[in-house]
């Protein structure tokens, strides 16, 4: 029998500090050795490690969901997925002002950076056990629906715990209710459940305990790994399309970090002057202040030679921004 297709899109790696056991890379690698129609990492407040996990891909020939999980400081947590170049940006600055305002190690986004940045992104939220009946999480849920209809989902684990299927049921009750579908997710932290060892080491050390004290606050098994596609339509058997939602969330992703190429920031003048028109008014200035008697010949020529080449390559920019830190340097002294 051919196997349904599927796509994780909860992967946690080991650049979310203290909590993935497995290398971007390896989550790619392992996801394509299973099958898997492709793959989406979301580390915590962070892109880190996006680039790894893209090299991976490319390599394999797997389809690569650029993402982060946000976990909002007064709010739910996000798995923020761009759709295009523009949200990559938008994510990007989002999580740079949740550091910007954060002590170091740290990242304070909140709901209203969200509904600012987020136009763009699919989101899949995270409804933990203590807040998935309560009227504050149901509120924010609504405002999320509201504000980005159609590009929300709530994420719906079955990690082989006790009460999974008592979860799941709540869920499916709430995406009934604000019309928002449910997608099927591991909530994957190793590649491999041979990991186990590392993601229990792991867990004593952010909870500052030894391996006999740290009790519940390890994971109860080793079923956060990847699966196979078959693995999770048994364990969603009840939920079919919340399993088969994830080809369709992926192939709305359809950003690439090929889209990227360096960009030098812009020089803007007080004045609104063009870069380049800055730099060659400028050079000129310079010009004169070194041939008080006039600018000779060849060094007219010559100048006039290097400002077109940089003019052609856009390097005017850059010319300014060294101008101005040797402007500075002397102004101090």
């Amino acid at each position: 029998m051919i196997e349904p297709s599927y796509a994780e899109l909860q992967v946690t790696t080991n650049f979310s500090f203290l909590r993935g056991a497995s290398h971007p890379d390896e989550m790619v690698l392992q996801a394509a050795a299973l099958g898997h129609a492709a793959i989406g990492i979301a580390d915590r407040n962070s892109l880190a490690g996006v680039v790894r996990g893209h090299i991976a891909a490319k390599e394999v020939g797997i389809r690569y969901c650029v993402g982060a999980r946000l976990d909002l400081v007064d709010g739910l947590s996000l798995l923020a997925y761009p759709m295009d170049r523009a949200a990559y940006g938008r994510l990007c600055r989002l999580i740079t002002v949740g550091r910007r305002r954060a002590s170091k190690g740290e990242c304070e986004i909140t709901r209203r950076d969200v509904l600012e940045w987020g136009e763009g992104m699919l989101f899949l939220i995270v409804l933990n056990t203590g807040c998935i009946t309560s009227s504050g999480s149901s509120s924010q849920l609504a405002e999320l629906a509201a504000t980005f209809p159609g590009n929300c989902y709530i994420v719906g684990n079955n990690l082989m715990c006790r009460d999974d299927a008592e979860r799941l049921s709540h869920i499916a009750d709430i995406t009934e209710k604000y019309g928002v579908p449910m997608v099927a997710t591991n909530d994957v932290h190793m590649h491999s459940q041979t990991r186990r060892p590392l993601a229990d080491v792991l867990a004593c050390i952010r909870e500052k305990c030894t391996i006999d004290e740290a009790g519940y606050r390890l994971a109860p098994n080793a079923e956060r790994r990847l699966k196979t596609s078959g693995e999770m339509a048994l364990l969603f058997r009840d939920y079919p399309d919340a399993a088969a939602r994830t080809v369709e969330i992926a192939e709305r992703c359809r950003f690439s970090l090929d889209e990227l190429r360096y960009e030098y920031p812009d020089e803007v003048s007080p004045d609104g002057t063009p870069p380049q028109q800055a730099l060659e008014a400028q050079t000129w200035e310079g010009a004169k202040r070194r041939y008080p008697g006039g600018v000779p010949r060849g060094v007219q020529t010559q100048v006039e030679h290097e400002l077109k080449l940089i003019g052609e390559l856009s390097y005017a920019s850059y010319f300014l921004t060294v101008y101005d830190a040797v402007r500075f340097a002397r102004e101090n002294d």
